[in-house]
């Protein structure tokens, strides 16, 4: 029953921060994922740089950083962490008619980077929205999910497709 119990709930079922500190430093990783859809005339604007606002991508990218390294100021719960490495790859799907999102994000500490990656997603594909909106208000962003994460006392997870 404890393996199923969710860990930010106390036995009072009360909101807390998971104690980490008995845990062991061990590296650390996550990759994550999402999509910006939209209409082909919008992502050929995102592809030939035509946006108003400037380069879509690299603001995202940026943006996804950012946004990972203050997820604990965002995510009520979650511990700051010191990372090592947020990597964002940011690919026109043509076939899709999106933006494809993945982030990386790495840590030698104790607890995981899973938050971290995804609001590096999330960050990422809220900045294509907000500079693109001008052309495109119907948008959507889909697809944030987990796609894996390494290290740490439970091991390694990799999503099935």
């Amino acid at each position: 029953m404890t393996d199923k119990r969710l860990s930010h709930l106390d036995e009072e079922g009360k909101a807390v921060m998971v104690d980490v500190g008995d845990k062991a430093v061990t590296q650390r990783s996550a990759r994550a994922a999402g999509k910006v859809q939209m209409r082909a005339a919008t992502l050929r604007l995102i592809r030939e740089g035509d946006i108003k606002k400037g380069d879509v991508l690299a603001v995202a990218r940026i943006a996804g950083i950012m946004a990972a390294k203050r997820t604990a100021e965002l995510i009520p719960l979650c511990h700051p962490l010191p990372l090592d490495r947020i990597a964002l790859d940011l690919q026109i799907n043509e076939a899709d008619s999106a933006v494809d999102i993945m982030a990386t994000v790495e840590s030698r500490g104790k607890t995981g980077v899973e938050m971290e990656a995804l609001t590096a997603v999330s960050a990422a594909a809220l900045t294509i929205y907000d500079m693109a909106k001008a052309a495109d208000r119907g948008m959507r962003i889909s697809d944030i999910r987990l796609l894996e994460k390494r290290g740490g006392a439970r091991g390694d997870y990799v999503a099935k497709e």
